[in-house]
């Protein structure tokens, strides 16, 4: 046998053990008891080692330029790091401060800074954007008259899905777009149905400005970003690119994996998508959505946020893994509320040219995972239902297929 083979039979083998030991994983006692209850019950730090050592093995496998990946429990991190290398030119190391483009993982952060003007009394959840924007208009004039923050957080404009994106990728300005849905056509009446937006999302930056008097990424940093000591969180292209470790996003070219300067379109809507973030940033903001941070997140912010307020049943038929686990599906407020094989779960997941990120968290076993990556590789998807299964002891299912990838990478 060559070392070749030799060596892609011990990779198999690897990868073969460890989604043996993340499936074979004992369960935690399920139920609502609570995420304190759950959390002294049972230690996830080994599927935390586990799916740590997988996301490692999936860069070499799948030739995947770096992924990042953040465990949590409690207000504990149980890993927070990098593998692979920022740059497929330079061969720069990755690492747990290295900084990724989070795509619309940033939406969560939207619908955060919004609740705690909420508990200030600055805003409500069921304010009018007429009567902070009253130049704001829709085909539907009434329709348009009764929006509010919630609707706008949930993605109940009443448009179709994702209005405008084309001509925000084609470098339209967002203020241009953002006075044109007054002219855009509509799929319901405004507050009646979810379709998915970006430019129409980020209205909550404007209103957040006419609140507070102060731009939304100022407020969100001020905010969240440094009370939460995410050091490396930024807003924009610029600041991406001055932080010491940075992520390049990869597309695929004739030799692989080719980096490219990250594109400037989306992060025009900084509530949609404007956030830089490393993956010991996003271990503290997956802390702080478990509700272990109520001095920056109160417990009501939370309870808000992070529940179903319209419903989206096409979210189950995406993926293989949604097919399978996912019972039900919602949005809430910047998050994608599931039923996970009857379990709650917090989910988003993001995506722009060259970069991919999923965050989740199980509140009933006090648990979070971030992958972020920067290539358009579909792989490392399947890194959090296989840790999501190991921690709810339910029947393991090769989601990575990393020996496919690897074998048509020969």
């Amino acid at each position: 046998m060559s070392a070749k083979k030799t060596a892609a039979s011990a990779l198999t083998g690897l990868l073969g053990a460890a989604l043996l030991a993340l499936a074979s994983a004992p369960a935690a006692a399920s139920g609502a008891s609570g995420s304190v209850t759950a959390t002294a019950e049972r230690d996830y730090g080994s599927q935390a080692r586990d799916i740590a050592r997988l996301a490692e093995r999936v860069v070499e496998a799948a030739r995947i330029p770096s992924i990042g990946i953040a465990v949590v429990q409690g207000d504990r991190v149980l890993v927070q790091d990098a593998y692979g290398v920022t740059d497929t030119v330079s061969r720069q190391p990755a690492g747990p401060d290295t900084a990724y483009r989070l795509a619309s993982l940033s939406k969560a952060f939207a619908g955060a800074v919004t609740g705690q003007l909420v508990q200030e009394g600055a805003l409500s959840w069921d304010t009018r954007l007429v009567d902070q924007l009253p130049a704001f208009k829709l085909k539907d004039l009434e329709g348009a008259q009764a929006l509010t923050a919630r609707d706008i957080l949930s993605h109940r404009v009443g448009l179709p899905h994702n209005t405008y994106d084309r001509d925000l990728e084609a470098d339209e300005p967002y203020q241009v777009l953002a006075n044109r849905l007054a002219t855009a056509p509509l799929a319901c009446k405004p507050g009646d149905c979810y379709a998915y937006q970006n430019i129409a999302f980020s209205l909550i930056g404007d209103l957040v400005f006419a609140a507070t008097g102060d731009f939304y990424s100022h407020q969100v940093e001020k905010r969240i970003f440094h009370p939460l000591g995410m050091y490396t969180a930024t807003y924009g292209r610029q600041a991406l690119e001055n932080t010491p470790s940075w992520a390049r996003p990869h597309v695929r070219g004739r030799g692989g994996w080719v980096p490219v300067r990250p594109k400037e379109s989306y992060y025009r809507v900084p509530p949609a998508a404007g956030v830089n973030a490393s993956p010991r940033d996003m271990a503290q903001w997956a802390i702080a959505q478990l509700g272990h941070r109520p001095e920056v997140l109160p417990p009501a912010v939370l309870e808000e946020t992070q529940r179903a307020q319209v419903s989206t049943p096409s979210e189950i038929r995406h993926t293989p893994w949604r097919h399978e686990r996912l019972r039900d599906a919602h949005y809430g407020l910047g998050w994608r509320i599931y039923d996970y094989a009857g379990h709650k779960l917090v989910f988003h997941g993001g995506a722009v040219q060259g970069y991919r990120t999923l965050i989740a968290l199980l509140p009933d076993r006090d648990v979070g995972i971030v992958v972020l990556w920067n290539s358009e590789s579909a792989v490392p998807t399947g890194l959090m239902p296989t840790f999501i299964d190991s921690v709810l002891g339910l029947p393991g299912r090769d989601w990575v297929q990393v020996d496919r990838v690897r074998r048509r990478n020969r």
